[in-house]
């Protein structure tokens, strides 16, 4: 991943959209980058400890209901979400979303 990938600390998203048709989520960070992230991909990789356990690699999560309620700001520094299982103890921080952009220029380079 390269540093414009999201590895450089200090990324704040300036919008931050959910858009339902698409089943996505849009955020528009600081540095210009725009990341989408299906609901399904989000919801997998929930950081909470239920989700991830207490192991130290991250896993992903296959849920039923992916449908996203809500969004909500954590302080400063992440994200929350309400999902339609009704999961929501995952705080994404702004760090973890932009580590999970899986577009062309965040994907790790072979």
């Amino acid at each position: 991943m390269s540093e414009s990938a999201g590895r450089a600390p200090g990324r704040r998203p300036v919008e931050v959209r959910r858009l339902s048709d698409e089943r996505q989520v849009r955020i528009a960070w600081d540095d210009g980058h725009v990341s989408e992230y299906p609901f399904a991909y989000l919801r997998g990789w929930c950081p909470c400890a239920g989700c991830q356990g207490h192991g130290n690699e991250p896993r992903y999560v296959h849920a039923q209901n992916t449908d996203l309620v809500t969004i909500g700001v954590v302080g400063n520094y992440a994200l929350s979400f309400t999902w339609g299982d009704g999961h929501d103890t995952g705080i994404y921080s702004y760090r973890w979303l932009r580590q999970l952009c899986a577009c062309p220029n965040c994907r790790p380079q072979p």
